[in-house]
């Protein structure tokens, strides 16, 4: 009887160790598919500007050429669809764009990141109505964004010359934007495009006078031309501030990252910025999430361009 028992007991343990080991192996398998890298790549719209503007190919056709060139992830560019300037019917129009986005975005597999907002007025004029009337046009953008799924809107801050009316104006346009944005679960953040968004001290000594946990930085790699004479490239620029520091400077608040390219030599080396030290600045940082190539160079095509700025990241950061 002894020993009976003894076998219901250890059959008992056998099938209680085997359910659990079942379970422990289910579990990590899960915990592996959650699990994501620490950087991942996608496209900023602007490097296809080109052949979009010039209607040679349809926006609608981004998230295809994306994961095309190995991308997972999508930066829209809203000026470079025609709902962004419907004045007629703008939220019906925006809406038309979300909808065939995020269907487009979901049949490649492809996540979308942030849309970048153009043309919308200057956040920083010292001419409240102008300033309260982009507010409420960056706001429509937010609410895409949101359907959209991003974690992001970029916007800029121009319209005023004077560097404290600048501050003063920036700052209060984006604690406004912040908190629409907020429930919404949007950052928002500023890409650092010429001006005094240029100057890291400067936009820093903004973004953390705002306050809001959702506002943030874009740093760009490229954008450091202080008398916005040089979106070509920085041959053109008259004054550019120091892009190795600007970087370091904006990467604390950062909740997207530009990776700005131009021309590659023969080894693939970016001939203008210093890939890997920029890339070892981003390192030291927390920073962590998608990395948006953004092709701006004559030598090669647009296509060719944002392979070469992919394979320049995963050179230096896998």
């Amino acid at each position: 009887m002894k020993s009976v028992n003894f076998l219901i007991f250890f059959g008992t343990l056998l099938i209680l160790f085997t359910v659990s080991y079942a379970s422990t192996k289910s579990n990590r398998g899960k915990n592996q598919e959650k699990e994501t890298p620490k950087y991942q790549y996608s496209l900023a719209q602007w490097s296809l500007n080109k052949q979009i503007r010039s209607g040679e190919t349809s926006p609608y056709e981004f998230a295809r050429i994306a994961s095309e060139l190995g991308f997972t992830g999508l930066e829209y560019v809203n000026q470079l669809y025609p709902e962004a300037k419907d004045t007629i019917d703008r939220i019906a129009s925006i809406n038309y764009f979300v909808q065939k986005s995020d269907s487009l975005a979901k049949k490649y597999d492809m996540t979308n990141v942030l849309i970048m907002i153009d043309g919308e007025g200057n956040l920083a004029s010292s001419d409240e109505s102008i300033r309260l009337q982009a507010i409420e046009n960056h706001k429509l953008w937010i609410d895409a964004a949101n359907q959209l799924g991003c974690t992001a809107v970029r916007l800029n801050l121009y319209g005023e010359d004077a560097l404290n009316k600048w501050k003063r104006n920036s700052i209060e346009s984006l604690r406004a934007l912040s908190d629409y944005a907020s429930p919404k679960n949007i950052n928002v953040i500023v890409e650092n495009h010429g001006g005094f968004s240029s100057i890291g001290t400067e936009l820093m000594s903004v973004i953390n006078q705002v306050e809001r946990e959702n506002c943030g930085t874009l740093p760009d790699f490229g954008n450091f031309c202080i008398s916005n004479d040089g979106w070509g490239g920085f041959d053109e620029c008259t004054e550019l501030y120091d892009i190795y520091k600007g970087i370091e400077e904006m990467m604390p608040k950062a909740f997207g990252l530009s990776a700005k390219c131009f021309d590659f030599d023969e080894n693939g080396e970016e001939t203008s910025i210093d890939y890997k030290r920029m890339l070892e600045i981003v390192k030291a940082s927390d920073y962590k999430g998608f990395i948006g190539v953004e092709y701006e160079g004559e030598n090669f095509s647009e296509e060719d361009g944002s392979i070469a700025g992919l394979k320049l990241l995963k050179k230096y950061l896998e």
